[in-house]
């Protein structure tokens, strides 16, 4: 399954190597020809820099620490608009039994090794997806006398001519079946296989899993000390990641309204991938707001365990997914 889909109009860019042998840079466009392209890379170097020195990265690249929603949809689920509502926003309804038990210790398998950690109950896994009841369906007839045809209040055709209501936003998904099984999971240590309860959802073509491994084996995300940027004036910030799917990064730039000729910019290293974006700016006033620019790239080996960086705040980014 791949995790994201590129949006019309978004190229794909060919990273193309650099001439130091720790790092690539892309070509063209936020490349080398670019000439914002020394600025960024200075500044790629320094927060690389800065990752490599931050307290706690030795234990969260070799322990458990998730990069995405714990809630995963392992397939396509096939949404209406109905059904996606209802995901968003945690309305379940349980069929069958949830037990409360805590089974024994499962195994996350990571590319370079497994950990073995502590499981939830489907209780507590089914408590974090649930967040209540749907609001109540309209209490009137969901059907109602349309008007007659004719115009006749008399002798003409029967007037009680039926129309059906819209019923959106009014109902759940309802849990056929629960079983403790295994879900792939961005981490800190690249893509893993992770123990998942999985939720059969009737109304839905795959089922609803939630990540079963107990939080207190999560190690927190480091915090890299790195100076403000000095002389970015036409960069903005990464907000985070949409997907990763091998050597294919998909992240998201906070642009303004007014800005244009976005481009992404990314530097690769052996244990890192620092990105960002290059706008240009209008002299114009414009309104003040945050917009979300997808971007995707293609880099010049899979991601796998590398952590990727955002260039102006130096913060590790994650997956945004729902749930």
């Amino acid at each position: 399954m791949r995790r994201f889909i590129a949006l019309l109009g978004v190229p794909l860019l060919l990273i193309a190597a650099c001439a130091r042998p720790d790092a690539t840079g892309p070509g063209g466009p936020g490349g080398p020809a670019d000439q914002r392209w020394e600025a960024f890379q200075r500044r790629a170097d320094v927060v690389a820099e800065a990752w490599r020195t931050a307290a706690g990265r030795p234990q969260w690249q070799a322990g458990y620490a998730p990069l995405q929603s714990l809630t995963v949809l392992p397939a396509d689920p096939g949404f209406t608009p109905e059904t996606e509502q209802a995901f968003l926003a945690g309305w379940f309804r349980s069929e069958v039994p949830v037990p409360g038990e805590r089974p024994a210790d499962g195994t996350v398998t990571f590319p370079d090794g497994t950990l073995s950690v502590p499981v939830v109950s489907a209780a507590e896994a089914y408590a974090a997806i649930d967040q209540g009841d749907p609001p109540p369906c309209p209490t009137d007839d969901p059907v109602r006398p349309g008007p007659d045809p004719t115009g006749s209040t008399s002798g003409g055709p029967d007037t009680s001519v039926t129309h059906s209501l819209p019923m959106t936003g009014c109902a759940g998904l309802t849990v056929t079946g629960v079983t403790l099984g295994t879900v792939e999971l961005l981490t800190s240590r690249g893509t893993a296989q992770v123990p998942a309860w999985l939720f059969e959802v009737a109304e839905l073509d795959t089922a609803v899993a939630r990540v079963a491994v107990d939080d207190s084996v999560s190690i927190p995300t480091p915090s890299p000390q790195v100076a403000a940027p000095d002389g970015l004036t036409d960069f903005v910030v990464t907000q985070d990641l949409t997907g990763v799917d091998g050597s294919d990064l998909g992240f998201r730039l906070g642009v303004g309204a007014c800005d244009s000729e976005i481009t992404p910019f990314v530097q690769e290293y052996t244990d890192a991938v620092v990105v960002s974006g290059g706008v240009v700016r209008s002299g114009d006033a414009c309104t003040d707001q945050l917009l979300l620019h997808p971007v995707t790239v293609t880099l010049d080996e899979p991601l796998g365990a590398r952590t990727v960086l955002d260039a102006l705040t130096g913060t590790p980014l994650h997956v945004v997914t729902a749930g």
